[in-house]
């Protein structure tokens, strides 16, 4: 007995290690299942790259074990001509809705090509110099995260150049759930640009199998597509993320509350931005529904002017709460509390509505429905969504309650 001690220190040492790149834990049972992202099953895509010249859609998530992607691909000798950065910059460093700017990789002298702002595509004279995009960035399940609307402009210039796409799939973190309002056409915007729910329940690959055959691209041109699944995956397992997909989202449970935190970013009231916990807290400085308090101060990077900077606030410590999924009581609660002193609460009522792809949900609050009332709205468009969405899925369907 006394021999296996040291054994067992050894093998649980092993475990977080492989933990921190490619493990899941299966919710439902508590047993280990690993899982491999497409990016680490190179076998299965290396000779789809030979003799090619290959532009990269990545950012500080794509990683084959403890490798960026990029320096992964070259030390295969795979010709990389360029890399293409979304919302956040190409290493992860720039806050929500920051400016990226294009530059040149100083690691590896590659030019990196910005396609978050004003220009959503590479420019043609950029896509000609190609004949593969690579898609491998590391999502959160949610419509109105922007990498998904980065694959879509990219998959659009993919098909009219001419060129391959290939997605390195990866899991999801909210896989469970398929819950809240359809995106109506009216609404659409770089924050949600298909006829989704707010939490979909699929991943990228799987996305980018449907934006495809349900043909939302703006394009006539047929995409050559190609998904390099994840190996071993299931939507009921919980996957914790080994690097943070955004500066915000720094642990999993931001990324749990970040379905329903996000909506009061069209509010006054702060869910974090500007302290160590970003949307895992809920506070205001004149109105409260709880007793924490926090400063929002500048933080580079992360948030250079945060709401109700420099002010104490005070409300809700959600950092160990249970919420999952998109609790739409939150807003409900902090709508009512607003309401009672006179003070508006969808103070950007217009990217309210962008999020939620319609503007049925705040008119619904505004409108004092209740919580079952609200959540009926959307349940027939759910139904036919999990109908509509089949086709494409990768990896067993998950009938989230």
């Amino acid at each position: 007995m006394i021999a296996r001690i040291p054994m067992l220190k050894l093998w649980l040492l092993s475990c977080v290690t492989l933990l921190q790149s490619i493990t899941c834990v299966a919710a439902n049972t508590g047993t280990s299942d690993t899982v491999i992202v497409g990016a680490s099953q190179s076998q299965r895509y290396l000779s789809l790259l030979k003799d090619k010249r290959v532009g990269l859609v990545v950012n500080q998530t794509s990683r084959v074990g403890n490798q960026h992607l990029v320096d992964f691909l070259l030390s295969q000798k795979v010709d990389v001509k360029f890399v293409f950065a979304p919302e956040h910059g190409f290493r992860g460093d720039h806050d929500a809705g920051a400016k990226v700017d294009s530059s040149v990789d100083p690691a590896t002298g590659i030019p990196v090509v910005s396609i978050y702002g004003k220009n959503k595509k590479p420019a043609d004279e950029i896509m000609q110099q190609l004949d593969v995009i690579i898609f491998d960035i590391q999502d959160v399940g949610v419509r109105f995260y922007t990498y998904l609307s980065s694959m879509h402009y990219m998959m659009e210039a993919a098909a009219d150049a001419g060129k391959a796409f290939i997605v390195f799939d990866r899991p999801n973190p909210n896989g469970r759930f398929v819950d809240g309002p359809i995106l109506e056409p009216e609404f659409r915007s770089f924050v949600g640009m298909h006829p989704i729910p707010v939490l979909h329940g699929m991943t990228l690959g799987e996305l980018a199998r449907m934006i495809k055959g349900e043909k939302w691209l703006d394009t006539t041109a047929e995409l050559n597509l190609t998904v390099i699944p994840v190996k071993n995956y299931r939507r009921d397992m919980h996957y914790s993320l080994p690097v943070k997909p955004s500066p915000n989202l720094s642990n999993d449970q931001s990324i749990q509350l970040y379905p329903s935190l996000c909506f009061f970013e069209a509010t006054p009231v702060s869910i974090g931005r500007g302290t160590d916990f970003p949307f895992q807290v809920v506070g205001h400085d004149q109105i409260s529904l709880g007793h924490f308090n926090f400063t929002p101060r500048a933080m580079p990077g992360s948030a250079s002017n945060p709401k109700l900077k420099d002010i104490q606030v005070s409300g809700q410590d959600l950092r160990h709460s249970q919420i999952e999924g998109l609790d739409i009581q939150l807003l409900l609660d902090w709508h009512q509390a607003f309401a009672a002193k006179q003070r508006e609460f969808f103070s950007r009522a217009g990217f309210m509505d962008k999020l939620a792809g319609t503007d049925k949900l705040r008119l619904a609050i505004e409108a004092g429905e209740s919580l079952n009332d609200i959540r009926q709205h959307w349940q027939a468009g759910l139904t036919d969504f999990r109908k509509q969405r089949k086709p494409y899925l990768l990896y067993p369907d998950y009938p989230t309650e």
